[in-house]
């Protein structure tokens, strides 16, 4: 489905399915911002609510995740947006 990190490919190789109707957009990206922003922030907030870590501790660590998060799941995001674009039958334009 993806020739590179993020570009789709052109047409199936199994069942020549035409990708390049398909336009996610921005769509993907915001929902994994929201949810790999919303995992750390709160992660972070119950961790300084109970061990009371150092500021720039907090950051060391939770800034990275939200990086490894965004990049992790931003393939299967766009992934999924373009098997919903199928599903339902829209082409995204």
């Amino acid at each position: 489905m993806f020739a590179g990190f993020l570009k789709v490919v052109e047409r199936c190789e199994a069942c020549g399915f035409d990708f390049s109707r398909m336009n996610t957009g921005d769509g993907a990206a915001v929902f994994i911002m929201q949810i790999a922003g919303g995992l750390v922030v709160f992660s972070a907030l119950a961790v300084q609510i109970a061990y009371d870590p150092p500021i720039w501790l907090l950051l060391v660590v939770t800034l990275p995740l939200v990086g490894a998060l965004s990049l992790g799941l931003m393939r299967p995001g766009k992934g999924l947006m373009i098997a919903l674009q199928m599903r339902n039958g829209t082409n995204g334009r």
